[in-house]
């Protein structure tokens, strides 16, 4: 099954420049568990850019199996805003929301390429799957086809060429297969 983006900005793509040159940056929110989708929804009703990505998982009840669409990182949203403006107190301020992802005391930005990564990945509705946290291995871009351009580190699971693409500041990944795709060293 394909992986999902919920991209609640989509309805704001003409205030991404003007967030751009305002000095917005993509930061992680901590939230309450399985808000994650209701605060997203929330945030956008406010003006806040959001991005909650999503992939599909089946839930098991005692009567029945369904898939369903759950957020990749449990209990973050991503949110583009200026660190030290009003729109970092409006996010505080949202019921479910517990603080910025932060370090030595300061919200931490998140690299828009770590972003664009994983809403290119979204956008193709590619599966995925979510993936412990890595640091070794060899960093890679993909060259061509639908996922040109994005990066992640290059891995080997049953067989099967992954990439594994990492937001740093979460300790978190995903992890998608890119067979007959040709990868490059960053």
């Amino acid at each position: 099954m394909s992986g999902q983006a919920i991209q609640f900005d989509e309805a704001m793509a003409s205030g991404r420049v003007a967030l751009a040159e305002s000095g917005a940056a993509w930061y992680a929110v901590q939230t309450r568990a399985r808000h994650e989708k209701r605060i997203g929804e929330e945030l956008q009703k406010r003006g806040v850019c959001v991005f909650v990505p999503t992939m599909r998982a089946a839930h098991r009840w005692s009567d029945r199996t369904k898939m369903v669409e759950v957020p990749i990182f449990s209990c973050y949203v991503f949110v583009k805003v200026v660190a030290s403006s009003a729109q970092r107190l409006e996010v505080l301020k949202t019921v479910g929301v517990f603080r910025f992802v932060s370090q030595k005391g300061e919200p931490a930005p998140i690299p828009d390429s770590e972003i664009e990564s994983l809403r290119t990945v979204m956008a193709n509705k590619l599966p995925v799957t979510a993936r412990g946290f890595l640091k070794i291995g060899q960093k890679v871009r993909i060259r061509g086809g639908a996922l040109d351009g994005v990066e992640g580190v290059l891995t080997e699971s049953n067989g099967a060429r992954k990439l594994v693409i990492s937001v740093d500041l979460l300790q978190q990944s995903v992890e998608v297969t890119v067979e007959g795709y040709a990868v490059e060293p960053v």
